[in-house]
């Protein structure tokens, strides 16, 4: 009797195992499968274009830049002034750098930010951002503040919020951010990249300094 309870027992624990064995390769088989799918989703994703400017000197200033980041809040009325400065002969382009790490909010407001965008009011959503980067940036949850922009904004609701959640957006973000990486500088926000090299100015003095010298190469 005792042979055969134990028996019975190691058939029971072999069966046990075998069915966690199947278990394990259907839900890593689910893994796996996914993984690609975004994979591929990411590589098919393209950068951000989001430009202003007429650009008649044919110079460009990008801004890697995180929406949360106290620093791009405290460069945002200096790029405006650079923005104003040269509206006519350079033109400006953001994209997104959210690091996610020490800002929670960055990649929700991103996201706001790209969802505007296809409602053409990426830059109108940009100034609302920064400009009230206090009144969200240490929010629990950020989604109805950025929702309370787009209604400001006018902006179908319906569609924003569907834009603001889809796996298309984040994959938008996540291009930036792999281009960014192909420059091989360090994580940090803001970054400027005047015509590919990467500049550090800190006053309006410096960036046209630096902008003033790239218009006169292009002159040459």
């Amino acid at each position: 009797m005792f042979n055969s309870m134990l028996g019975y027992t190691r058939s029971m624990s072999k069966m046990f195992w075998a069915i966690i064995a199947i278990i394990v390769v259907i839900f890593g088989g689910i893994i796996v499968f996914n993984k690609g799918g975004d994979d591929a989703a990411n590589a098919n994703a393209k950068p951000t274009s989001h430009l202003i400017g007429g650009n008649t000197a044919g110079v460009t200033l990008v801004e890697y830049g995180d929406f949360e980041c106290p620093a791009c809040g405290q460069f945002y009325p200096l790029v405006e002034q650079v923005k104003e400065k040269y509206k006519d002969r350079i033109a400006f382009q953001f994209r997104n750098l959210p690091l996610i790490q020490v800002h929670p909010n960055a990649f929700a407001a991103a996201r706001a930010a790209e969802a505007a965008s296809n409602q053409d009011k990426f830059w109108e959503m940009y100034n609302l951002l920064y400009q009230n980067q206090s009144a969200w940036g240490k929010n629990n949850d950020a989604k109805p503040v950025f929702e309370q922009y787009a209604a400001q904004l006018q902006l179908d609701m319906t569609q924003f919020r569907a834009d603001a959640a889809s796996g298309e957006t984040n994959d938008i973000i996540n291009a930036d951010i792999a281009e960014f990486k192909k420059t091989k500088e360090s994580m940090s926000t803001p970054t400027f990249f005047l015509d590919g090299k990467k500049i550090q100015p800190t006053t309006l003095e410096e960036f046209s300094k630096l902008i003033d010298d790239a218009i006169a190469a292009k002159q040459q």
